[in-house]
């Protein structure tokens, strides 16, 4: 491992610490209440076209709880999915509904069991750690987004990337490495922040 590698694992692991004591410090009612004016900015925000299949999360310990989004787009006529862990290298995303019932998953998650369709998302709304002005991200270090999207390109798809925080996980800069996965846009409770026009 070379030196400069080993330096950015380092200020990762340092970054992703800091932005989520930051997040962790947010009271109950603050992640509440910036979780609904996230939803707002994303319903209005998140171009989608009839069926278009997006992929959120059901939130665990302090992250932004997607519910309100999620049922605001699928009102908008988007077909909703959420990841479930098959195993230590993988995700898949089966289909969320109204009626799915949720069982227990790994990691203290739940999500739909195997009878539920497993979708290919065209928009991923991406949980992060941290993430910075340009759209790189921090993830929690287990690396299954990474490893789900470049399962998705290699099938020739696409995904627009949108990555869901809260404003205190905004940090100056996050150390590139080559398999990092760059957003297409973060949204937050200030509003949907685009990075296509933005140096890599």
């Amino acid at each position: 491992m070379s030196e400069a590698f080993s330096d950015n694992r380092m200020r990762k692991t340092e970054l992703r610490r800091q932005s989520l004591a930051a997040r962790n410090a947010l009271s109950v009612s603050d992640r509440v209440g910036k979780s609904q004016a996230l939803a707002v900015h994303g319903a209005g925000a998140i171009e989608l076209h009839t069926g278009a299949i997006v992929s959120g999360f059901l939130p665990i310990r302090s992250e932004v709880d997607l519910h309100h989004l999620m049922a605001l787009l699928r009102d908008r006529g988007g077909r909703i999915c959420v990841p479930v862990v098959l195993d230590k290298e993988t995700i898949v995303f089966r289909e969320l509904t109204p009626e799915t019932v949720l069982v227990p998953g790994t990691f203290g998650t739940s999500g739909p069991g195997p009878e539920e369709e497993e979708l290919e998302p065209e928009i991923m709304l991406v949980p992060l750690a941290a993430f910075d002005a340009r759209g790189h991200r921090i993830g929690y270090g287990g690396g299954y987004y990474d490893r789900a999207i470049h399962r998705l390109r290699e099938k020739g798809l696409n995904p627009r990337l949108i990555g869901i925080a809260f404003d205190c996980q905004e940090v100056a800069s996050v150390p590139e490495e080559p398999h990092d996965m760059k957003l297409d846009a973060v949204l937050t409770e200030s509003g949907y922040r685009p990075f296509a026009d933005m140096p890599a």
